[in-house]
């Protein structure tokens, strides 16, 4: 018996292996073309080489037509294309691939919105489980079309294979349009590509790329093309902004200066990963680790970042400024990007507005949530405003961006606090609650400092809350609470006379030298209602001049008109006091003397010196009228708003702030 069985045994491999099983073709034509719906066709040979798992299927010539639907005719034409398929699956319906080898092959690759793929077997292409399993791919020469109009993606890619190039034998040219974004790319790959993961080593893979204006160049490993699973690489990565990488990645980054950066990246099933990243952002330096994880529902990003030296320049478009002419040329082999002149004008802005406009991007608030933290050593080229240092921690979630808490560094003293912006409404709620310590006056007026000034400290505030789409929008509407407040101090005694009009106490200066004066105490607090800051409490007193001002400041349109009235407390001659006007925009302001005063003093001087040219002098007397201000008094004002519209901003502002441990 077991001799009887050994012989049908070997009768049966003997059949198998000398089966003419090119007899089988034009039966198997008929019979793929009539289970899929389109025309099949192995143009010259069949053969057929049975294994213990399953069987080596060779076809020396192919044609295999795509749906009626497809752009293209062919989903495949090749001139030989041999493949591994398992036997057990296809009792069930599933069609594995363990290995597919493809000569000169053409491919039409297209995905429709509704589901449909030309790669489904069946009648109904929609039908995911009729899409093949293919583990390894083999491509010698030939070219691939891939069409997803829905994704934007329409691009077509050509092989050559040269067995002279060592481990990355295949090489690939790419160009069409990714994301709706022109896409040129090559590089070399291994002669076998992995397209699902079926337990084989990773193949090696570098590439170059550039879609729209970012520029990619990666070198390493891939264990699965169809899902770009188990990527271990070296990448450098540049552009005009990283914001560009939102469309292209989906990771919604902010608008920044143009950026050149490089690391290591890993890729393990949806979780992506930056390692030891360094680069630049414009004339700023960064550094850290950043994670991707798009299992969620909503794709989360998680990182550290750090900068030894950032630039105050790179900041501007982080609220919405173009970088300026110095940022956007920091990195070179990137185009860049147009300036804030040119913004203005694509945007019909007056060249003068100071308020950045740039809308904000509700889509990517929306996209995923986030938790970074970035620090900055030290903050250089800060010009008017003297930031030292900084650091942020930014969360995101479910459409509610947080900056808090936010620690500046500002002229030896520091801004800290929280800004809040919830984009589930559009426009979004928009909350801002800064407090002002210890920030020294002289640094920032800098310009005061060559007369030899020697300020105070400054403390303050700043809560507004309201709704828009910009950050001019928010202020325009915006309610709450802006307060400034500084007690002892020391300045130069010949800006204040300038300040004041006082001829007679500048020339004494001039001859004699310039002294300090003594600040008793100072403040600037506004009621915001609705965009327009009303001043409350503009007080400026020291033991030569007490100064009050009235006025307001309109955030919508960027106009301001305060009326400075200086008092001073000591006698002088060849003084021509009269109230200061600062008026214009925030862009353009303006300068000036309230006319009615100085045009009395002039007719009295005139009068006066018709009678005896001396006693013209004696217009231009002043005996001195001011006196102290109630500093206490002074500081309470400023220590709250008066507004019912302004208090309820301010309380709507400081309450979005995290308590901190």
């Amino acid at each position: 018996m077991a001799v009887a069985f050994a012989v049908l045994l070997g009768v049966l491999v003997l059949v198998l292996l000398f089966f003419p099983w090119d007899m089988l073709r034009q039966p198997l034509n008929r019979y793929v073309s009539e289970k899929t719906g389109r025309q099949f066709e192995v143009t010259r040979h069949l053969d057929v080489h049975p294994g213990w798992r399953g069987a080596t299927i060779v076809f020396d010539g192919v044609d295999f037509a795509n749906p009626p639907w497809a752009r293209e005719p062919y989903l495949v034409r090749a001139k030989r294309a041999e493949f591994e398929i398992r036997l057990w699956p296809l009792l069930s319906g599933q069609v594995v691939i363990p290995r597919l080898a493809l000569v000169s092959p053409t491919i039409s690759l297209q995905m429709e919105e509704d589901g449909r793929r030309t790669w489904a077997l069946g009648k109904d292409t929609g039908d995911t489980s009729t899409v093949p399993t293919i583990g390894l791919l083999q491509v010698d020469g030939g070219g691939v079309d891939f069409l997803a109009e829905h994704l934007g993606v329409d691009i077509h890619a050509d092989f050559t294979y040269d067995t002279q190039r060592g481990e990355l034998p295949l090489d690939f040219r790419v160009k069409g349009k990714y994301k709706r974004q022109p896409l040129t790319a090559e590089g070399r790959t291994g002669n076998v590509m992995q397209l699902t993961s079926t337990g084989q080593p990773p193949f090696p893979l570098e590439i170059k790329a550039a879609a729209g204006k970012t520029h990619l160049s990666a070198r390493g490993t891939v264990a699965a093309l169809a899902d770009l699973d188990g990527i271990d690489a070296k990448f450098q990565v540049k552009g005009q902004t990283l914001g560009d990488l939102f469309p292209l990645l989906g990771i919604a980054l902010p608008q920044t200066s143009p950026y050149a950066l490089a690391g290591d990246l890993h890729k393990n099933g949806k979780q992506w990963e930056v390692k030891g990243m360094q680069g630049r952002l414009g004339l700023s330096d960064i550094a850290g680790d950043m994670r991707f994880d798009q299992a969620p529902k909503t794709p989360r990003l998680d990182g550290t970042l750090r900068s030894k030296i950032m630039d105050m320049d790179d900041l501007g478009p982080l609220i919405g400024l173009p970088p300026t002419e110095r940022s956007a040329k920091a990195i070179e082999g990137v185009e860049p990007p147009p300036s804030i002149a040119q913004v203005k004008r694509a945007r019909g802005e007056p060249a003068r507005k100071v308020l950045p406009t740039a809308t904000l991007d509700f889509e990517r608030l929306r996209a995923m949530n986030a938790d970074v933290q970035y620090t900055a050593d030290k903050i250089r080229n800060v010009r008017d405003v003297p930031l030292d240092r900084g650091s942020v921690h930014v969360k995101l979630l479910d459409s509610v961006l947080t900056l808090d808490p936010l620690d500046l560094g500002v002229a030896n003293g520091k801004v800290a606090g929280a800004i809040r912006i919830d984009a589930r409404d559009d426009p979004a709620d928009i909350r801002a609650s800064l407090d002002i310590r210890g920030m020294q006056i002289n640094r920032l007026i800098p310009k005061v400092d060559t007369l030899k000034t020697s300020f105070g400290k400054l403390d303050g505030r700043i809560n507004l809350s309201g709704r828009g789409k910009s950050v001019a929008s928010w202020l325009g509407g915006a309610s709450g609470d802006v307060a400034a407040i500084t007690g002892h101090g020391e300045f130069s005694n010949l800006l204040l006379e300038f300040a004041g009009l006082d001829g007679g106490e500048v020339i004494k200066f001039i001859l004699r030298g310039d002294k300090t004066v003594t600040l008793r105490c100072a403040a600037l607090a506004f009621d915001v209602n609705k965009g327009v800051a009303q001043g409350r409490g503009l007080v400026f007193d020291t033991t030569d001049t007490v100064f009050h001002a009235t006025g307001q400041a309109n955030l919508a349109n960027e106009t301001m008109r305060f009326v400075i009235d200086q008092k001073p407390k000591d006698m002088s001659i060849l003084s021509v006091r009269t109230p200061l006007i600062v008026g214009g925009s925030f862009g353009s302001p303006t300068f000036g003397v309230e006319p009615g005063p100085l045009a009395a003093r002039g007719l009295a001087a005139l009068a006066l010196g018709a009678v005896s040219p001396l006693l013209s002098l004696a217009a231009t007397f002043e005996s001195g009228p001011g006196v102290d201000a109630d500093c206490k008094a002074v500081l309470a004002e400023a220590g709250k708003p008066t507004t019912a519209e302004a208090a309820k901003g301010a309380a709507k502002a400081t309450g979005a702030r995290q308590p901190q441990n």
